[in-house]
C-alpha cells in the first residue's frame, strides 16, 4: 500500500506494503555490552540472513570499528563502514549522522570487498550529509596525542575519530562534512584551516627524535596533501547517495526489516564507559530511541544486547579479571597496531550488570564464543571485588553491608571525574571468583539469564552464521 506520510513537515510517498515478516521484528538494534569485540559482525550477518533485512544502519562510531564476518566457505572481511550484512546480496547499508566518515579508509574497504566479489557495494550505500569527515589532518593529530602520552596512553584505534569530534567542537566553521566533498574549493579552504589549526598545537614536536612522530608531525606540515586526498575521494562522491534525516526516514519507512548495528559497546560509552579510556560516542538504547523519534518510526526499536562468554578488551583501560591463562585462539585480534594488546578476562558480573544497567531497555541477549567450554581452559566466575579501602562512602560503588571492603555493584552516572575515579579503583580491585569453574554453556548462560531476567535469544558456537542456534524461544 503506498501512503502519503509527513516526516519532518516534508509529505513523501511511503511503500508501506514491506511489513515485518512472521517471528522477524521491523526494527531491531544490536548493542555491545562490553568492551567492544563481543561479536556484533557474526550476529548481523545472522541476523540479516534469519531476518531477511533490507537495510543496515550505521548510527554511531565511524571507521575504528572492525566486525568480523567468516562465511562457511571461508571468505572472511573486518566490516568497518559498511553494514555487516552486506555478504547478502542487495543488503543497502546507510551512515546516519553523527557517524564519522574515512573516505579513505572507504575505499579501501570498498577495494576489499570487491576481490570478494561484490563489486556494488559502493551503490549499496547511504551517507547523511551531516556526517562529519575524518581528513588526513585529523587523523594525524590524533595519532601525536597518543603517542605523546607515553605510558599515559588512553587507548586509540589511530583512525582519527575522537579527534574529529574534538576537532568539531573546538572549530565548529572549519569542520568538514560529507555534505562539503561536492564543493572541491570549499573543501580545499577547510582543509587548509584543520591543518593549520591542527599543526599550532604542536610546535614544539619538531625537534622530537622519535621518527613515528615525526611521521605523523611531517603530514601536518605537508600543503599537498589536501590536493591529493581530495583527488583520491572523488569516486566516493560519484557512487554513494546522500540521504538527508527526511530520505532516510522515507527510506526506513518503506523498509521490511532493518537492524541497527552498533559500534564499540556500553563499557566504551562516552558519559558511561571508564574514563579516560573511553569512546567519543554513546552507545546506548536510549540514544537510538531518539534517533528513531526523528524518524517517526511506524514502529519501535527491538534492542539486543550482545557479549561473549569471557570479557576482552584491547589496550589500556581496567579489566579486573584479566588472566593470561585465557589464552583461546583469537583469528581477528592480535596485539599489533594502533588498538593495543589484546586482552582477556574472566566473566565479571558486576561489569555485566553495570553494562545492563546503562544500555537501556533489552528485548534480548545475543551471547557469542559458546564453544570455548569445550577447549579445556578453566573459565571462572566473578561475583564481586575486594576493595583495598572502605568503600562505604562511596556514591557509586555498592558494597556488602557487612564488609565495605566487598564491592557487588556499580551505579550509574554521567559524571567524568566520578567515572575517573571508578577506573582508578578498578585498577586496584582483586576479583572474588566462584571457588569452581564454569562447567559448560548452560550452566554459562543459566547465570546470565539469572542476573538479566531476559531471554537469550541467539548463541553462537562457531565464527560462522551456521554455527548460531536459537537459545531460548524469541516472540518479535
Amino acid at each position: 500500500m503506498i501512503l502519503i506520510k509527513d516526516l519532518g513537515g516534508v509529505r513523501y510517498l511511503i511503500d508501506d506494503s514491506k511489513r515485518k515478516k512472521e517471528g522477524s521484528p521491523r526494527f531491531a538494534s544490536i548493542l555491545g555490552l562490553s568492551f567492544g569485540d563481543c561479536g556484533k559482525g557474526i550476529f548481523t550477518d545472522f541476523l540479516t540472513r534469519r531476518w531477511k533485512a533490507d537495510t543496515i544502519v550505521r548510527f554511531n562510531g565511524g571507521a575504528q570499528a572492525g566486525h568480523n564476518v567468516v562465511l562457511p566457505n571461508g571468505q572472511h572481511h573486518t566490516f568497518s563502514q559498511f553494514g555487516a550484512g552486506s555478504f547478502v546480496p542487495k543488503v543497502e547499508t546507510i551512515l546516519a549522522s553523527p557517524v564519522l566518515i574515512h573516505p579513505g579508509a572507504l575505499l579501501v574497504e570498498a577495494e576489499f570487498l570487491n576481490r570478494l566479489g561484490i563489486n556494488d557495494i559502493l551503490n549499496r550505500l547511504f551517507i547523511d550529509p551531516r556526517c562529519r569527515v575524518i581528513t588526513p589532518f585529523h587523523q594525524a593529530a590524533g595519532r601525536l596525542r597518543e603517542l605523546l602520552r607515553e605510558d599515559k596512553a588512553h587507548g586509540t584505534c589511530g583512525v582519527g575519530i575522537g579527534e574529529t569530534v574534538q576537532y568539531s567542537l573546538n572549530f565548529p566553521e572549519s569542520t568538514l562534512f560529507f555534505e562539503d566533498l561536492n564543493q572541491p574549493s570549499r573543501v580545499l579552504d577547510k582543509l587548509e584551516e584543520i591543518r593549520k589549526n591542527l599543526l599550532s598545537e604542536f610546535s614544539k614536536i619538531e625537534v622530537h627524535k622519535s621518527e613515528i612522530i615525526l611521521n605523523e608531525y611531517n603530514v601536518l606540515k605537508n600543503t599537498n596533501i589536501a590536493n591529493d586526498w581530495l583527488n583520491i575521494i572523488k569516486i566516493v562522491t560519484r557512487s554513494v547517495t546522500t540521504l538527508t534525516s527526511s530520505r532516510i526516514a522515507e527510506k526506513l519507512h518503506s523498509s521490511s526489516t532493518s537492524l541497527f548495528e552498533g559500534a564499540q559497546g556500553i563499557l566504551l560509552d562516552e558519559n558511561f564507559g571508564f574514563h579516560p579510556h573511553t569512546t567519543w560516542s554513546s552507545t546506548h538504547a536510549n540514544y537510538l530511541n531518539d534517533l528513531s523519534i526523528e524518524w517517526e518510526l511506524p514502529e519501535p526499536i527491538l534492542h539486543f544486547g550482545i557479549l561473549r562468554t569471557y570479557i576482552t578488551r584491547h589496550g589500556n583501560g581496567p579489566l579486573p579479571t584479566q588472566d593470561p591463562n585465557l589464552n583461546f585462539p583469537e583469528l581477528h585480534n592480535s596485539n599489533e597496531g594502533w588498538q593495543g594488546k589484546f586482552r582477556c578476562g574472566h566473566p565479571d558480573e558486576i561489569l555485566i550488570k553495570y553494562a545492563l544497567s546503562c544500555v537501556g531497555k533489552l528485548s534480548g541477549l545475543l551471547v557469542s564464543h559458546l564453544d570455548i567450554f569445550s577447549k579445556g581452559i578453566p573459565i571462572f566466575w566473578n561475583k564481586t571485588y575486594k576493595s583495598e579501602q572502605n568503600q562505604s562512602g562511596s556514591a557509586y560503588l555498592q558494597t556488602k553491608a557487612a564488609d565495605p571492603f566487598t564491592v557487588t555493584g556499580i551505579t550509574p552516572n554521567r559524571n567524568p571525574e566520578e567515572q575517573n575515579r571508578i577506573t582508578q579503583f578498578l585498577e586496584k580491585v582483586k576479583p572474588v571468583y566462584e571457588k569452581k569453574p564454569i562447567l559448560d554453556d548452560t550452566e554459562f548462560l543459566n547465570k546470565l539469564r539469572s542476573i538479566s531476567k531476559l531471554p537469550i535469544c541467539f548463541g553462537s558456537y562457531g565464527n560462522t552464521y551456521k554455527g548460531i542456534r536459537e537459545i531460548d524461544n524469541y516472540k518479535s
